[in-house]
């Protein structure tokens, strides 16, 4: 599992950086990911303009601040994401947020498509789902926990659109970012944290 680690942090970007190479792919008319369609340019186009609101916008709430500030263990958040993933795009500047306020925490971020071993080990129900968050400890790279793809309150959110009417649409979709852009980041902020 190390040697997984340590592949996906050679290959892994930093929030900039991972926001520079979705733009580049962008200006080629790609997405990233090994799958290619005009709709996953067109979310990935739609999530640069969510990320650059919420990169504007975001704040980290004072409680979380003051423990953010208090960690004394160096941690890495590796992140598994892509550029057209809609909940990434709205939780990546979350946790970006979050690591500014820490000198403890060190963000990557890996695309999903890029690193099937990795993404593999942190499955959601069976599923490749995004983002995860992979929280380890910085000089051992032990996992001390994993989080995602989504908080708590849109999880059930989906579960429950998903057993009224069978399925994943766009109304749904529509109201997951409405979910996100009422909540601001803060289950989570309070979610991730509690994990330490």
């Amino acid at each position: 599992m190390k040697e997984i680690f340590s592949n996906a942090l050679t290959n892994s970007y930093s929030y900039k950086d991972y926001r520079k190479t979705i733009a580049d792919l962008l200006i080629e008319g790609k997405a990233s990911g090994a799958t290619q369609t005009e709709a996953l340019v067109n979310y990935s186009r739609l999530n640069e303009t969510r990320m650059d609101r919420l990169d504007k916008t975001m704040v980290v709430d004072e409680t979380i601040t003051t423990k953010l500030i208090s960690i004394q263990s160096q941690y890495i958040w590796l992140v598994i994401a892509e550029g057209w993933c809609g909940d990434a795009a709205q939780l990546l500047p979350i946790f970006n947020k979050m690591r500014e306020v820490s000198d403890q925490i060190d963000l990557k971020i890996v695309f999903r498509d890029e690193n099937e071993a990795l993404m593999n080990l942190f499955l959601t129900n069976g599923n490749k789902s995004i983002p995860k968050l992979i929280i380890l400890d910085k000089n051992s790279l032990d996992v001390i926990a994993d989080w995602g793809p989504r908080p708590k309150g849109a999880v059930e959110l989906i579960q429950n659109y998903k057993e009224k009417f069978g399925v994943i649409d766009d109304t749904i979709k529509a109201e997951l970012q409405m979910w996100y852009l009422h909540d601001k980041g803060l289950s989570t902020q309070k979610e991730i944290i509690e994990l330490f």
